[in-house]
């Protein structure tokens, strides 16, 4: 499965915001741009996406910026990836429909509705509550100092 780099970009944005989710101020474009080292022309695109699926809320103005618009356990990874991949869980072509319909059948019932089935479930169970409780795992084992 590939996940396109505008997913990848949307859904490490919507962890920084999830971090920031109690602070009352906004988060801007240009701030996470250069924190995690994306395009801002890019973000503005995966953050126009996010907006129209009622992920974020935008604030206008100097202090201005992005931040989200539910609780961070209430937005799913299937969330992000469905805002941002048009073609998430795109139904598979029919490879031989017309010489046997019955392989095509078998394949799709057994192989490629179940997988869709599979990646729907597993991304829907993980949430950016899950996501940031797991970053912070990884920041604080990060920061232990070893002497010898």
């Amino acid at each position: 499965m590939r996940i396109s780099a505008k997913t990848r970009y949307g859904i490490s944005a919507m962890i920084c915001l999830a971090r920031n989710y109690n602070v009352a101020e906004c988060t801007t474009v240009v701030s996470l741009s250069e924190s995690l080292r994306i395009s801002k022309i890019y973000l503005e695109q995966v953050f126009s996406l996010l907006k129209r699926a009622g992920f974020v809320v935008s604030t206008k103005g100097a202090q201005g910026g992005y931040h989200l618009a539910r609780h961070p356990q209430d937005i799913s990874v299937y969330d992000i990836f469905a805002a941002i991949e048009m073609s998430l869980i795109e139904k598979a072509k029919d490879t031989v429909s017309e010489s046997n319909k019955a392989i095509e059948t078998t394949m799709r019932k057994i192989i490629f509705d179940r997988l869709d089935e599979t990646i729907t479930v597993l991304l829907s169970e993980i949430t950016l509550d899950d996501l940031m409780s797991e970053m912070e795992k990884q920041n604080s084992s990060e920061s232990y100092m070893y002497y010898l």
